[in-house]
């Protein structure tokens, strides 16, 4: 079933104070009065013409379903309130022919993407209730089989199968344990890198299920401290950073009876990124990459009565690294897979056959960003840069690459999620002075309504008289580079004034975007309002450019982007309007690393400043990701220390504040602490922050209100 996830809205939360035309931090982080109005999550019912979602009653919450081409008529009840009220509801699926729901209660968070809830089955039929598993509880990715007589789960890194009828378990696997095996999910640094947690798959007729095993025995582990009680809790997790054993990761398919293991040969091969079921017949498809992450196979293992054969019918090889994203698409006539590339210099739709014939489907010196899917009639819709790296649009064109077509507005932001069929889609539309537009199209873009404009935001804006945030060039150290800029309103050319660079800088993320920026466009305003000039820019390394810009950091990350944030910082200091002696600089996690790096190489050209959860040396951070970019450590050790923030301490001269959550999994508290030791060895003087517990994104309660509240106060002492 396909689903279209949409941003939901929180509540607007009543101020009992003055409204004015100041933007403070409290009214951002505090009071969330900027937060703009969503719309709330709609599945796309197997038809393509009709969609479910969560609707509030008096009795409580329901599950309804509507006609996508009469979006505002009276919904029908799916779900009745009196079935959800005892259980409670966090999020709903369906079995294949929608006469079932998996209901998911008590969810909780583990690592970015994952998460453990206890499940329930409802028989729509019936409106009966029945727990997925007493006995075991709280499970993770629990899913119906392809025939709905089936839900699969894991428990406690097992993998189990449930027969819905008999309410009999099957145990799959029996050899899972913490931080030794892990059976149909995923370990943490697949996870963060790969961004996959669901690490099984149910064969097209029910028979089988696909899974990875993880032995992480030989990973070294991390250790966090959570300040609670008396004592700390001690956390321990498998963490391979660069350089390191990974878990060692086997696919396997097995029957749903537990009987029949067959172990799937696939060579020599690092990771195994994705693994895909076809929807009609046994196929699965599995992409295997080498540690250097230069060598892409496409695997195809085909089941035949308890038979198994495993094929190798694609590889793709790169001079420096391949990409994995979820583009990757098995159309009906089981013989053909979507994927993208940037084989040919950009990234772009190929159609690949199981014979390993490849087709180009789009071509250009442009990117496309997101392939959507495909309907019965051979139409391709997908997302593309083609108007520049700062836009995203929507497009569609046949597979045989004929007849493509923009069908939104090709400046500004544009996103879509499609119905099942691709027959409707609900577009979100911005600019980055214009707030999101929710509306649905039909196939053809065509706006069928506006779901949600966001008028009432925009309204509240309007007194605050907001900046204009302009999109400029700067002139790079090599090459000419994206950037935007927040003047205050009230500026004048003849006047200098401060200026803040917020930045990022890492490999293939941008942050210049003709997009709404919501709490980060707010928080810049204030700065705006405060008298300071806003910059960001995208230095080399960065998205949408095609291949080559975005690879030419390869083996040195830091050293291209440092040189072109100093080459910003000069040009700024030309400008007649810019204070040259006051140009500060913030980042947050890469942009931590850039930030550090600035503060120490570019030390003439920057005053303060500021990095949150920096990386301070890439040989602390995880192998997937580092490797992919640096290769290990022992292969290019000079890549890694000549970069590294730590070892150019000496050359700081300004405020540098230092910010971390002492619980972050992904870039660890170490980072800083070592960056900490190597400032007292230099005898310089800087900055720390420490939020306990804290993770890699330091929210929660009054968190993020005081951590904003810090850096404004700090730049306006310091810059």
């Amino acid at each position: 079933m396909k689903y279209l996830i949409l941003f939901v809205s929180i509540c607007s939360i009543s101020v009992a104070f003055a409204q004015d035309n100041k933007i403070t931090v409290e009214k951002i982080w505090k009071y969330y009065e900027f937060y703009p109005s969503g719309v709330a999550g709609f599945r796309s019912m197997n038809d393509g013409n009709y969609f479910s979602k969560t609707t509030k009653t008096d009795d409580g919450v329901t599950v309804t379903k509507h006609k996508f081409s009469d979006y505002k008529g009276e919904g029908e009840t799916i779900i009745p309130a009196n079935l959800l009220k005892d259980i409670g509801m966090d999020d709903y699926s369906f079995n294949a022919d929608e006469t079932k729901a998996l209901i998911s209660t008590k969810t909780q968070a583990i690592y970015r993407r994952s998460y453990s809830a206890v499940y329930y089955l409802i028989d729509l039929s019936t409106n009966k209730v029945q727990p997925l598993d007493s006995e075991r509880q709280p499970q993770t990715l629990a899913e119906y089989s392809p025939d709905g007589k089936k839900v699969s789960y894991i428990y406690k890194n097992n993998l189990y199968v449930k027969d819905i009828a008999s309410g009999n378990v099957t145990q799959l696997t029996k050899d899972g344990e913490t931080n030794k095996i892990i059976n149909g999910t995923t370990d943490w640094v697949y996870e963060e890198e790969f961004a996959i947690t669901k690490g099984y798959g149910w064969s097209p007729d029910s028979k089988w299920i696909s899974f990875l095993r993880f032995d992480e025995s030989e990973v070294q582990e991390y250790t966090m401290k959570y300040f609670n009680e008396l004592y700390p809790d001690l956390y321990t997790f498998k963490y391979p950073k660069a350089g390191e054993d990974n878990s060692k990761v086997t696919a396997h398919v097995i029957g749903v009876d537990g009987n029949n293991l067959m172990d799937i040969q696939l060579g020599d091969y690092e990771y195994i990124p994705r693994l895909q079921w076809s929807k009609s017949e046994n196929k699965l498809v599995l992409q295997t990459l080498n540690r250097h992450q230069n060598e892409l196979k496409y695997q195809l293992m085909t089941v035949n009565d308890a038979k198994m054969e495993t094929k190798v019918f694609y590889t793709e090889t790169s001079k420096t690294y391949i990409d994995i994203d979820d583009n990757l698409l098995i159309l009906s006539d089981g013989n053909t897979i979507l994927r993208t590339s940037e084989q040919n210099g950009y990234n772009h739709i190929y159609a690949l056959t199981f014979d390993g014939k490849s087709r180009a489907v789009t071509s250009g010196n442009w990117d496309v960003i997101d392939c959507y899917g495909i309907d019965d009639k051979n139409v391709v819709y997908f997302s593309s840069a083609e108007a520049g790296a700062i836009y995203k649009s929507i497009h569609k064109i046949r597979l045989d690459g004929s007849k493509k077509e923009c069908i939104s507005a090709e400046h500004g932001t544009s996103d879509a999620d499609f119905s099942n069929g691709m027959k409707y889609f609900i577009k979100t539309y911005s600019t980055a002075n214009t707030p999101p537009v929710y509306s649905l199209c039909n196939s053809k873009g065509k706006e069928i309504t506006v779901i949600e404009d966001n008028k009432a935001l925009a309204d509240k804006l309007a007194p605050y008289n907001l900046s204009k945030k302009e999109f400029v060039k700067f002139k790079g150290h090599e090459t000419e580079l994206n950037g935007w800029m927040i003047k205050p309103a009230d500026f004048d050319p003849n006047k200098k004034y401060p200026v803040y660079i917020n930045i990022y800088g890492g490999p293939g993320s941008n942050m210049v975007s003709d997009s709404w920026g919501g709490f980060s466009l707010m928080y810049h305003q204030l700065l705006a309002q405060s008298g300071y000039i806003v910059v960001s820019v995208d230095p080399r390394g960065t998205m949408y450019r095609g291949e080559a810009f975005k690879k030419n950091t390869y083996l040195e990350l830091g050293k291209l982007e440092t040189e072109d944030f100093i080459a910003v910082a000069k040009e700024l200091q030309t400008m007649s309007y810019v204070d040259p002696s006051r140009i500060g600089i913030m980042g947050w996690s890469y942009g931590g690393f850039m930030t550090s790096l600035a503060m120490t190489k570019g030390a003439d050209y920057f005053k303060m400043g500021i990095a949150v959860a920096p990386v301070t040396s890439w040989r602390y951070y995880d192998n997937i990701y580092t490797e992919r970019f640096m290769r290990t450590p022992d292969e290019n050790a000079s890549g890694y220390d000549d970069n590294s923030p730590i070892n150019h301490v000496d050359k700081m001269k300004g405020k540098y504040l230092l910010i971390h959550g002492s619980g972050d999994d992904n870039v660890h508290y170490q980072n800083t602490m070592e960056m900490v030791n190597a400032l007292v060895a230099a005898d310089v003087d800087f900055d720390l922050f420490i939020y306990p517990n804290k993770n890699h994104g330091i929210f929660g309660g009054n968190t993020r209100n005081h951590l904003f509240r810090m850096m404004y106060k700090y730049t306006m002492e310091n810059l």
